[in-house]
């Protein structure tokens, strides 16, 4: 079994106005994750996601690719313990 992890990505490049919400959304939703992610005043995505570190890994392979119209340049990444503070996946607007 896999130790649980808080996943903390700031995705940079051109990701917003491409789906990369909803992306990220469907695939942490497949994964059975919890979190969010939404878009930042400077054009980047956030993305909070927690779970098994493993999972959590794949979320992010699947970050850097994004949506067929997105183009990801790079990807700030920070780990740390789980908050047990989701009960779901969800895109924010804030």
């Amino acid at each position: 079994m896999s130790e649980r992890a808080r996943m903390r990505a700031i995705i940079h490049g051109r990701v917003q106005g491409v789906f990369f919400r909803d992306f990220t959304r469907t695939h942490a939703m497949r994964l059975a994750l919890l979190g969010y992610v939404r878009n930042l005043w400077n054009g980047n995505v956030e993305v909070v996601a927690e779970g098994d570190r493993e999972t959590l890994e794949s979320l992010l392979k699947q970050l850097y690719v994004g949506p067929s119209s997105a183009s990801v340049g790079k990807i700030d990444l920070e780990w740390s313990e789980p908050s047990g503070e989701f009960s779901s996946f969800e895109v924010r607007y804030r």
